[in-house]
């Protein structure tokens, strides 16, 4: 493994050195991925400092993920057109400056600014990422540095809680942004002095229309759902139910326009391949689960339960850890044993574990909750690499921004659609309690109400798994040829 990590032959006279590329792109994701959860926890002091509601708050995330969802789309194109070393400075370059204008920032509008620049960094660096690792990497070996990815994706959202809450207990919540910041330049140095171009570049012709249809879909229809949580009407609202018509017919147009060009914008051709269809599934459920859940349980350990940030964070901490350590374990099994056997178990595992958990009271145990969101963990590492290396092992090496572009997209909807639709579950659930009890000013029945609108987004998330179930009884490990 040692060997193949220091130097990896793909084209007659290119070699890459594996290891300071990897470092540049595990060292900027890391600090894109902690940022992103790490929030999180400092929603509920958000709340109060900015005096706003939950369904605004809620915008610090998904508007992260309304950048994304438009963003990444276009990804694709741009690995075609830019080189890996421009692309890797761009993104961190906005990366640096959004944490900087978010460790600064005096009000909700400009940390939302910042988090909007944030997310442009991370758009275009996720999929370099992937698509980096499909090049370097011979496909018998994927398995193993998908693993390595996973281990610092995840650790990073795990830590995130973590880290936060002993910030804002004893600093304040900029001192997220400002702990980042290092490490971003770091990043950005070790880029500018070791990334290698490992992609093609190939310039197709850029297509406006695509840009326009494209942007509209996925920022219409992840705008609608996050829309749906906040204010009156919901789901029924016409803001709700008009960016859905919108983005959903922009997105009909998109996929249409998109099949008919010589040179597409994103090659849809990649969906005739069965198994990067069912793992583009995976991946898009393990994330509507991760996100819903991952929104939800810090409420419910500070609101409902009066925790502080910090133990929310501990409480969150193993579980995290533990998915950073079972990821290369799961690349490895992977390699050897393919995607069957963890895919589908794994997707019991979690099914099960989000039944449990929609039965939490305010009176479930600290220690129960830790197990269960360890268990929940575990299950989502059975899923989500295997599923993700064996698609997009399917597909030609010309497919394979394209596949990158499109997995990454539809995980960013993913995104949006399950926290937009667990805060709203959650939402209807605190004002149905409400309406119920004698005296709604009592202080005492928030929890309480808190409580039950959680129950019934776990539930939610419980539906979408056994779903996952149900697409993951079709999956089937694919044999690529060795590369020597």
């Amino acid at each position: 493994m040692q060997a193949t990590m220091t130097e990896t032959k793909q084209q007659p006279g290119q070699k890459f050195k594996v290891i300071p590329i990897m470092i540049s792109l595990l060292l900027a994701g890391f600090v894109g991925m902690f940022s992103e959860t790490a929030l999180n926890v400092a929603l509920t002091d958000l709340i109060e400092v900015f005096n706003i509601t939950a369904p605004t708050v809620q915008w610090l995330t998904t508007g992260y993920l309304l950048t994304l969802g438009i963003l990444v789309p276009v990804s694709g194109l741009l690995l075609q057109w830019f080189s890996t070393r421009q692309l890797f400075i761009a993104a961190v370059s906005f990366s640096v400056l959004g944490t900087l204008v978010a460790a600064l920032a005096p009000s909700f509008e400009v940390l939302m600014t910042a988090r909007v620049i944030q997310a442009i960094g991370t758009a275009l660096l996720l999929p370099l990422m992937f698509n980096t690792i499909l090049i370097i990497f011979p496909a018998e070996k994927r398995g193993a540095a998908m693993g390595v990815i996973g281990l610092v994706i995840m650790v990073a959202p795990a830590v995130g809680p973590t880290i936060a809450g002993l910030l804002i207990e004893n600093l304040s919540w900029h001192w997220i942004f400002w702990l980042s910041l290092p490490f971003l330049v770091i990043a950005l140095l070790f880029g500018i002095l070791f990334m290698q171009n490992v992609s093609t570049i190939t310039k197709p012709k850029i297509d406006i229309f695509s840009l326009v249809f494209s942007t509209l879909g996925f920022g219409g229809i992840v705008f609608a759902f996050s829309s749906a949580g906040e204010g009156e009407g919901g789901w029924t609202s016409t803001k709700v139910v008009s960016f859905m018509i919108i983005g959903i017919v922009a997105l009909v147009i998109f996929a249409i326009r998109q099949i008919m060009m010589k040179q597409p914008m994103m090659n849809l051709r990649a969906f005739k391949h069965p198994m990067f269809v069912v793992g583009t599934l995976m991946v898009f459920i393990c994330m509507m689960v991760i996100l819903s859940s991952m929104l939800v349980l810090p409420m419910y350990l500070i609101s409902g339960l009066g925790l502080s940030a910090l133990t929310a964070g501990l409480i969150l901490l193993p579980g995290g850890l533990i998915n950073g350590i079972m990821s290369p374990i799961m690349g490895g099994l992977f390699d050897k044993f393919g995607p069957k056997w963890l895919v589908i178990p794994g997707l019991a595992i979690v099914a099960a574990v989000l039944w449990f958990f929609s039965g939490i009271t305010t009176a479930s145990t600290i220690a129960l909750i830790i197990v269960l969101h360890s268990c929940l963990m575990i299950g989502i590492s059975m899923v989500w690499m295997p599923a993700q290396t064996n698609g997009l092992n399917q597909l030609p090496r010309e497919l394979y921004p394209d596949g990158t572009a499109i997995m990454n997209t539809l995980q960013q909807v993913a995104g949006a659609i399950g926290t937009a639709v667990a805060v709203s579950i959650m939402t209807a659930g605190m004002n149905n309690f409400m309406k119920d009890v004698a005296d709604p000013t009592d202080p005492a029945n928030a929890p309480l109400a808190m409580t039950a609108g959680i129950q019934n987004a776990f539930i939610f998330a419980m539906v979408v798994a056994i779903v996952g179930l149900i697409v993951a009884l079709f999956i089937k490990r694919v044999h690529v040829e060795k590369q020597h």
